[in-house]
C-alpha cells in the first residue's frame, strides 16, 4: 500500500474507533442512572486497575501496554466525568455568599505605606484605612483569627514568577481568595544622597524586587540584601547615614514620598513589568461575575498522574490560567498543586469536575473563586 492507502485505512479505523467509544459513553451514562438511583459513588474501589489489568494483559505487545494503559485510563477519566454530570444533575450549588468588600473596615496587607501592596489595597478597599503588618504570615494569622476582614498579598510577578512564600502559607491557613487585582510595578534604586552606582556597597530590597531587576543589578556589579518589603527597605535607607553607601530598590512615589535621591528609574529587566495580588478573607465568598476557580491539591507518585488530571480540565472545556506546584515541607519529596481555571461554581461541568477531584485526590481544597 502506498502512503494515501495507509492514511485511509487510518480514517476508516478512527471512525471504528470513535463509534465504540460513542457505544461505551452510553453505556457508562446507564451505569450512571444506576448508581444515582442506587446512591452509589462513581468511583467504586479497584474496578478501574481491574480494568487497566485485563487492558494490559490484552496487549499482546510489551512495548504498547503502557500505551494501551494510558488510552483506557483516559476513557475511564472521561467516564467519571459523564458520570458525575449525571448523578449531580439537579443537585444544590456550592453554598458561597457574595463578598462584602464595600463593607469591610478591618483591611490590612504587608510592609508599609507606598509599598506595592498598598497601592493593590487601595484598588480594592480605595482610601480606607490599611493595618501594616511586618510579614506575609502576620496577615494571614489575622485574617484567619478574625482581627482582619480581608488582607491583601502578591502572588505572581510577569517578570519574577510565582511569590512562593504566599504559596506556602495558602496551604498552611484555611482562608480563600475573594478578588484578584494587578498593579504595574516601576521600580527605581534610591539612596539618601547622590552617588555614582559604582559608590554603592549593598541594595536592599525584597527578594522579588531584585530578582525583578537582575540584570541592571548584575551589569552595575552591585551586591545585595534581602529585605521585609520594597517599601520598608526604602523606609531603612531613609534613615540610614549618608556614609553607609547604601540604596534601595522601591517603587517611585515610595522614593519620593521619602525623600530620597533617585539614581535610576526604569531599571526593571523588562518594560511591562507587572504583579497579580490576591485577597483574602476567613469564609469562601463570591463575587457574582466571579469566574475563575482557585484549587490545591496533591496527586499521587504514580505514571500518568499530572496527564491523566489535565484530561479531566480538558474534557470539561475549563481553561487553566495557571499551575504552580511547592514543595509540602514535610521530609518528602511530596508536592502541592495550585490551579486556576475558568469557569464558576453553578456550572454542572464544574461541580463534576470539582467532585471529581474531592473523590480521587489524597488531598483537593478548594481555595476560592474570583473575576479574572
Amino acid at each position: 500500500m502506498d502512503l494515501q492507502q495507509l492514511r485511509d485505512r487510518i480514517d476508516e479505523t478512527d471512525s471504528e474507533i470513535l463509534s465504540l467509544f460513542m457505544k461505551r459513553m452510553e453505556l457508562c451514562r446507564g451505569v450512571a442512572d444506576y448508581k444515582k438511583k442506587n446512591n452509589l459513588p462513581v468511583f467504586q474501589g479497584n474496578r478501574e486497575q481491574q480494568v487497566i489489568d485485563r487492558i494490559k494483559a490484552l496487549t499482546g505487545d510489551p512495548e504498547l501496554e503502557n500505551g494501551t494503559a494510558a488510552l483506557f485510563a483516559t476513557i475511564m477519566d472521561i467516564s467519571k466525568i459523564l458520570q458525575n454530570r449525571t448523578i449531580l444533575e439537579g443537585t444544590p450549588d456550592y453554598i458561597c455568599p457574595p463578598t462584602e468588600l464595600e463593607r469591610a473596615t478591618k483591611i490590612g496587607c504587608q510592609g508599609t505605606s507606598g509599598a506595592n501592596s498598598e497601592t493593590a489595597t487601595r484598588m480594592i478597599f480605595g482610601d480606607r484605612d490599611i493595618i501594616y503588618y511586618r510579614t506575609f504570615e502576620d496577615v494571614f494569622q489575622a485574617v484567619q483569627s478574625g482581627e482582619l476582614d480581608y488582607g491583601v498579598l502578591p502572588v505572581h510577578n510577569s517578570t519574577a514568577g510565582s511569590v512562593d512564600s504566599t504559596y506556602d502559607l495558602m496551604a498552611k491557613y484555611f482562608v480563600y481568595i475573594v478578588k484578584e487585582v494587578v498593579v504595574e510595578i516601576n521600580h527605581c534604586l534610591a539612596a539618601v544622597t547622590d552617588m555614582p552606582l559604582t559608590e554603592i556597597r549593598k541594595v536592599y530590597s525584597h527578594p522579588q524586587a531584585l530578582a525583578q531587576c537582575s540584570e541592571f543589578i548584575s551589569e552595575n556589579s552591585l551586591k545585595t540584601a534581602d529585605y521585609g518589603n520594597t517599601a520598608t527597605a526604602a523606609e531603612k535607607i531613609a534613615k540610614s547615614d549618608a556614609s553607609e553607601k547604601t540604596a534601595a530598590i522601591c517603587s517611585v512615589e515610595c522614593a519620593e514620598r521619602l525623600g530620597l535621591k533617585i539614581l535610576a528609574r526604569n531599571i526593571s529587566d523588562v518594560s511591562v513589568n507587572r504583579t497579580k495580588f490576591v485577597c483574602i478573607s476567613r469564609n469562601m465568598q463570591a463575587d457574582p461575575e466571579a469566574d475563575v476557580i482557585s484549587v490545591m491539591l496533591k496527586i499521587p507518585h504514580t505514571e500518568g498522574s499530572l496527564y491523566r488530571l489535565l484530561t479531566k480540565f480538558c474534557v470539561n472545556g475549563m481553561n487553566l490560567i495557571r499551575i504552580e506546584s511547592r514543595p509540602i515541607r514535610d521530609g518528602s519529596f511530596d508536592a502541592l498543586f495550585y490551579l486556576d481555571f475558568s469557569g464558576r461554581l453553578t456550572d454542572s461541568r464544574v461541580k463534576a469536575t470539582l467532585r471529581d477531584l474531592e473523590e480521587n485526590l489524597e488531598y483537593f481544597r478548594i481555595l476560592g473563586t474570583f473575576k479574572n
